[in-house]
């Protein structure tokens, strides 16, 4: 059986198809069409599997662009979709965190994935992608690049988390002389406080399961440890989770067809 999860997201678009128990993906930027980025990123990895669409038993969306899309079977939120696949590639339950380009998401699941509480920040870029976007484009370097400039800094003090004083308040720092790799360091662990700040009321938790684009930021993983006080799980395909969760419901329901 192969089923398919389009997560419509604002930065970039994710698909998997569940190839039986074989998990495919693919990535590209959402741009100016969540829409044109999910059918075409659909169609793209289908064409590299080589697998024709009539031969995909569901597909189900998720993400901020998900009612946009007009091939799908169905939609499911985009907080029960990460839930279902950290919960897969992880094995077990505990509190997930997905920092993604618009949002953050703090998301307590059982053993079995299922969404027990949440929270989340939609209302401000801050201590999202798009907030690291702001800065890295003030600090004229490659958002890419973030992680590596931060290891083994030491972090001056980000007071604020707003994005338009935050970018006039590196600009300062700059302006002072500070060393931009002990910015960009005090940069991330503002964003892991201020997510942290969200997400601590769930715990006691075992260990933070880190999703999202983000979460290949290793200097920022480190900084969420750093404020949760336990061990933060990053999964190799943690940017995809929303996409995996979104096919394995999809394989669900084609299975109750």
């Amino acid at each position: 059986m192969i089923t398919a999860g389009i997560d419509v997201g604002s930065v970039s678009t994710k698909v998997v198809l569940l190839v039986d128990n074989e998990i495919k993906y693919l990535v590209r930027p959402t741009g100016w069409s969540p829409r044109y980025a999910g059918e075409q990123t659909y169609h793209e990895l289908l064409a590299q599997v080589g697998c024709k669409p009539e031969n995909v038993a569901y597909r189900v969306g998720t993400g901020y662009g998900r009612i946009s899309l007009g091939f799908i079977d169905k939609a499911v939120t985009e907080i029960h979709c990460h839930a279902r696949g950290a919960n897969y590639l992880v094995g077990r339950g505990g509190l997930v965190i997905d920092i993604g380009g618009q949002d953050s998401k703090a998301i307590l699941i059982n053993q079995q994935g299922k969404v027990i509480d949440f929270t989340m920040n939609d209302k401000c870029a801050a201590g999202t992608g798009r907030f690291l976007q702001v800065m890295a484009a003030a600090l004229g370097v490659d958002v890419s690049e973030l992680a590596d400039l931060a290891a083994g800094r030491n972090p001056l003090e980000i007071n604020s988390m707003c994005t338009v004083f935050a970018e006039s308040e590196v600009i300062s720092l700059l302006a002072k002389g500070a060393d931009k790799r002990d910015i960009i360091a005090g940069i991330h662990r503002s964003v892991a406080r201020r997510v942290w700040g969200m997400a601590s009321r769930f715990m006691p938790a075992e260990q933070v399961i880190f999703t999202g684009g983000v979460a290949r930021n290793h200097h920022i993983k480190d900084q969420l440890a750093r404020e949760a006080g336990v061990p933060v799980i990053v999964p190799e395909l943690s940017q995809v989770a929303g996409a995996l969760g979104a096919a394995l419901y999809a394989r669900e329901l084609a299975e109750k067809c």
